[in-house]
């Protein structure tokens, strides 16, 4: 009986040990909250609602204003972007121009050689039509 009596001791004294174990982890887990709170508390007593109020509108009109600047410098960027590719659609349409006006010239030149070739034989065609004509009339 008196091992029995021992092992019944022992277990209570390793269930004591774990419950005040977990005692203490419990109570500093639950104080945690509470220090923030504590701590929270104390930060908020130093600021007023309307100090509160004046430092987020400085934010806000600070943001405001780099994001107006931040649109300003895009659109000077976008604004010298087309102006660059504006410039190079025209010296590229200048270009096309300046191609069909030298096609456009030699087709010219062909035409004109073309037609006076054609001119130079056809009298010779036509007089002999013309004769005859004539020879059979």
């Amino acid at each position: 009986m008196g091992k029995l009596k021992s092992y019944q001791e022992q277990l209570q004294d390793i269930v004591a040990k774990g419950i005040n174990t977990a005692e203490e982890q419990q109570k500093k887990l639950a104080a945690k909250p509470f220090e923030y709170a504590e701590k929270l508390e104390s930060e908020v007593r130093e600021y007023s609602v309307k100090s509160l109020r004046e430092r987020y509108d400085g934010y806000s009109v600070s943001l405001f204003e780099q994001l107006r600047g931040l649109n300003s410098r895009f659109g000077s960027f976008a604004g010298e972007l087309v102006a660059r590719i504006e410039k190079e659609a025209a010296e590229s349409a200048d270009a096309v121009v300046e191609a069909v006006e030298e096609v456009a010239e030699e087709v010219t030149e062909t035409a004109e050689a073309v037609k006076k070739t054609v001119t130079e034989k056809k009298p010779a065609a036509k007089k002999s039509a013309a004769k005859k004509a004539s020879t059979t009339a």
